[in-house]
């Protein structure tokens, strides 16, 4: 495990506080957990655009040909 020594303005470290009190957890906790979302959320962001990327609009058209025409359910029309 790493020690990582950081500057944040006391507003924010206020916040953290008092939300990490409020979710019975420590600020340590509160920080860790905010940094693997962010890092969580970046990587699906880059996993996606490189989906995208090999993604054919062609391949795409072909498999929805394939669906049968239906009316949408209940709820789900335009």
């Amino acid at each position: 495990m790493s020690v990582l020594s950081l500057r944040i303005p006391d507003s924010l470290h206020n916040k953290a506080k008092e939300l990490a009190e409020r979710d019975h957890t420590s600020v340590n906790q509160m920080i860790t957990t905010a940094l693997a979302e962010k890092i969580s959320a970046l990587a699906t962001e880059e996993y996606l655009e490189a989906r995208a990327a090999r993604g054919s609009r062609d391949k795409s058209r072909k498999a929805l040909s394939k669906v049968p025409h239906r009316p949408p359910l209940p709820g789900d029309e335009l």
